[in-house]
Order: C-alpha cells, then structure tokens, then sequence
C-alpha cells in the first residue's frame, strides 16, 4: 500500500514537472516573441530615421546649391555696378580735366597773344622815340647850317684884313664841334634803341616762357578699368546616403530546454519511486 502511494505521488510530481517544463517553455517563447517585437520596432525606427537624415540632407543640399547661386549672382551684380560706377567717375573726371586743359591753353595762348602785342606797342614807342631824337637832331643840324650861312654872310661883311679872318674863325668854327656833338648824340641815341629793343625781344620770350611753363600738362585718358569676372563655379559633393543603424538580433530563449528539464525530472522522480527496496 505505501508503494502504492509513493508511486501515485512519484507520477503526480512528474507531472508537475512536465507542467512546469511547459510552462517555462511557453514563457521562454513569450519572452523570444517580445524580444522579437523590440527588434522590429528598433529596425524600424532606425530605418525610418536614415529616411528622415537623408530626405533631410537632400533639401539642405539642394538649398545650400541655390544658395550658392543666388549669392555668386549677387557678387557678380555688385561687382558690375561698381565696376560701371567707377568707369564713370573716371570718365567724368577725365573731362573735367580735359575742360580745365582747354581752358588753359584757351588762356595761354590769349597770354601769348598779348604778350606779342605788348612786345609790339613797345617796339614801336621805341621806334617813334628814335624818331623824335633824329627828328630833332636833324632839326638842331638844320639850325647849325642856318646858323653857318648867316655866319659866314655876316663874316664877309666885316673889315677886309686881319679883323675880317679872324672874325669868320671864331664863329664858323663852333659849328662844325656842334654838328660833331650832334652826330654822337644820334649814333648814342641809334645803340640805346638797339638795346631797348634787345631787352624788349628778351622780356618777350621770358614772359612767352614762364606763360608756356605754367600750362597744364594735356590730360591722358586711363586704362579701362577692368570689367569684372563671374567667379568660378563651386563643385559640390552629394552628402553621403545614412543608412540604418546596425541593431543586433535579440537573445532568444529555447522553449524546448524547459519541457526537457521538467520531462527529465519528472522521469527521475518516476524511477525512484518504483525502485525496489532490498
């Protein structure tokens, strides 16, 4: 009767651990289907986030090329506005000068023109000055003549003898010392002219010369300014596609390992309950 019981007993802890093997297996493949689960989600969501980076890289490549063209526009536009701007200020100030030249040279040669007429009205007071002196020279040796011919008539009539030559000596004989004087006082009077009109002939080509030096230099146009370039273009490289983040397979649990055990230990219970006693 105790056999008996012992070996009712036996088989209903065998059971139990069969059960309980089964129980653990279910457990174990529960757990493998959640850590399956977890896996999937993680994939996925690593996937969808390399979606999201490289949709993301791709607008802000594209913006960044477009953003690149607007602003080598924009440099190139503001380049060519200075660019026309400083062509123009070189123009105007190429004009401005070449204005100031021609009035210059409008007022050079009004210089030279008047000095030549200067020059002239000082050449010809020169000249009617001479001709006063010659005039009255002239006239001083037409007086002298005068003077000789009565002399000489006045002389005749004086005593014949001593008294008579004596007479004609003395007062014909000024009037060769007087028209001698003369003579040197018109050659005197011919070599100053000769130097004042030296002296005006210098003055004019000082004041033609100081009149010439002070002219503006003629104004020369520059070089063109240089017309500027489009800047090279940029080469862009396309960001590298991301790909999904490397996530390792999850553990999995054997389902088979529990209802083994609980089928082993039920089995071992089982035999040591029918094992005869001696």
């Amino acid at each position: 009767m105790a056999a008996v019981t012992t070996a009712v007993f036996a088989g209903i802890s065998a059971l139990t651990s069969i059960a309980g093997g089964i129980s653990g297996a279910g457990q174990a493949a529960q757990q493998n289907r959640r850590a399956q689960q977890n896996y999937e989600r993680q994939q996925q969501a690593a996937q969808n986030q390399a979606l999201i980076t490289n949709a993301y890289n791709k607008l802000a490549f594209e913006a960044e090329k477009i953003n690149y063209q607007r602003q080598r526009q924009y440099q190139f536009y503001t380049a060519m506005q200075q660019w026309q701007y400083d062509t123009e200020i070189q123009d105007y100030q190429y004009l401005q000068t070449a204005r100031q030249f021609l009035s210059n040279a409008e007022n050079t040669q009004q210089q030279l023109v008047y000095n030549s007429v200067a020059a002239r009205e000082a050449i010809e007071q020169e000249q009617i000055s001479l001709n006063e002196i010659r005039n009255q020279i002239a006239f001083q040796q037409e007086g002298l003549l005068i003077d000789q011919l009565q002399n000489e008539g006045k002389a005749a009539m004086l005593q014949a003898g001593g008294s008579r030559s004596k007479a004609m000596q003395v007062t014909v004989g000024d009037i060769p010392r007087n028209a001698s004087n003369l003579s040197a006082s018109l050659a005197s009077a011919g070599m100053q002219s000769q130097r004042n009109l030296r002296d005006i002939a210098l003055g004019r080509y000082a004041d033609d010369l100081k009149t010439r030096n002070a002219m503006m230099i003629e104004p020369e146009r520059l070089p063109d300014i240089p017309k500027p370039l489009m800047p090279p273009e940029r080469v862009f490289i396309e960001p590298i596609a991301a790909t999904a983040d490397f996530i390792p397979a999850p553990f999995r649990q054997s389902t088979f390992a529990p209802i083994a055990q609980g089928v082993a230990a039920g089995t071992a219970q089982v035999a040591m309950a029918v094992k005869p006693t001696s």
